[in-house]
């Protein structure tokens, strides 16, 4: 998110103060960002009673002209979470079909929240979980974490059984046609994840 000092609003209501913080932020405006500013929770209350504004999840607020991004809201909520597998991959534009209201995500074993168990939780030891993470734009060009391509090309082979085969393929096609494929990194996380073989075995087969 874009910050803003308060010596910038000096001379302005905390509600057009807000909605100067929500236009830097594509509409969005949480709870925490109020607490930084010593401006109330109140007024989301009083901007949520004159629908200038809309709760879309604990502490998380959009403009009331907005469609809400899900995947952003989601991170925002749960900033643990790594968008990964097929979910990540569609971002990267390498998955045949859009994901629908449930989301391939990546945790580490640990890690619990009931905010989860409505998507595709895959859980990873502490050692594994920054291993390739990135950032990304969702289609509403908000930002969110998710693991880089080749990351997510090995969690497809790894959790093959939990994919459509068929999407699978056509994400490591895909993926071998792309002038930025580097599959020096996809050999090394392969090796870290102790599946080259695996890999290789599959980026043989796929290659055209």
């Amino acid at each position: 998110m874009d910050f803003m000092t308060k010596e910038e609003f000096i001379n302005e209501s905390n509600i057009e103060i807000i909605q100067k913080l929500m236009e830097r932020n594509n509409g969005y405006i949480t709870a925490k960002e109020l607490e930084d500013f010593d401006i109330s929770r109140n007024y989301l209350s009083i901007m949520t009673k004159k629908n200038m504004i809309e709760k879309v999840a604990k502490g998380i607020y959009i403009d009331s002209s907005k469609i809400e991004d899900v995947y952003y809201v989601l991170s925002v909520s749960t900033p643990k979470v790594i968008y990964s597998h097929m979910t990540a991959l569609y971002f990267h534009n390498l998955s045949i079909k859009a994901p629908d209201s449930s989301f391939d995500i990546t945790v580490t074993k640990k890690y619990n929240n009931s905010k989860l168990k409505k998507h595709n939780v895959f859980y990873v030891d502490d050692k594994f979980y920054d291993v390739g993470i990135t950032e990304v734009e969702t289609p509403q060009g908000n930002k969110v974490k998710a693991y880089d391509i080749e990351r997510c090309i090995c969690d497809i082979i790894r959790s093959k059984k939990r994919m459509d085969l068929e999407h699978v393929k056509y994400a490591i096609k895909e993926y071998l046609k792309r002038k930025d494929n580097d599959l020096i990194k996809l050999s090394k996380y392969a090796d870290m994840f102790g599946i080259k073989e695996e890999v290789m075995d599959f980026v043989s087969m796929m290659y055209e």
